[in-house]
């Protein structure tokens, strides 16, 4: 069986794969089926599983009970209520890259772990730039064409932007 890899010189360079994970069912289900299937590719070099935090807004909304209808008002947040909630992130972030790191340890697969606060089309992409990734692995979360279409899909993001070849894997 031929060798996957780049030459550089006459030895091969690693071909890193990234796993780009949520807390979705959809993601975990990705993640899975890169253990399952790629296997060669992953044991002879790093998995590298990446987790966007998103970024906390300035603003939120109240909404006040008139009758049977309710008013929205936009309130600016606090400092100490964007720093909570980027720690809430952050921790939930941490929390979930070492249980994925742990299925990859119990199936021999060294894994590294990354996680970044930003949008997760952007950061995601830019991750797979700097890291110098040879192909991304996505889970779809089978969103719709209605809320794909105003929200934006990050794996279709990312299939027309990442500098490497996307795999967007669906659940069956």
């Amino acid at each position: 069986m031929a060798e996957h890899g780049v030459e550089n010189g006459g030895g091969l360079l690693e071909r890193k794969v990234m796993v780009a994970i949520d807390d979705s069912e959809c993601s975990h289900y990705a993640l899975m089926w890169v253990l399952d299937n790629l296997e060669e590719s992953i044991t002879k070099s790093p998995l590298v599983i990446f987790n966007a935090q998103p970024t906390p807004t300035n603003n939120s909304f109240t909404a006040a009970a008139l009758s049977s209808a309710r008013m929205y008002c936009s309130v600016s947040a606090t400092p100490e209520y964007t720093y909570t909630i980027q720690e809430q992130n952050r921790k939930l972030a941490f929390a979930l890259l070492e249980k994925a790191k742990e299925i990859c340890a119990g199936r021999g697969v060294d894994a590294e772990t990354l996680t970044e606060v930003g949008d997760p089309q952007s950061t995601i992409c830019d991750a797979v730039q700097r890291l110098n990734i040879s192909l991304l692995v996505l889970g779809e979360r089978g969103i719709g064409k209605i809320k794909r279409a105003i929200q934006g899909s990050v794996s279709s993001y990312c299939l027309h932007n990442a500098k490497c070849p996307v795999l967007v894997v669906k659940k069956p």
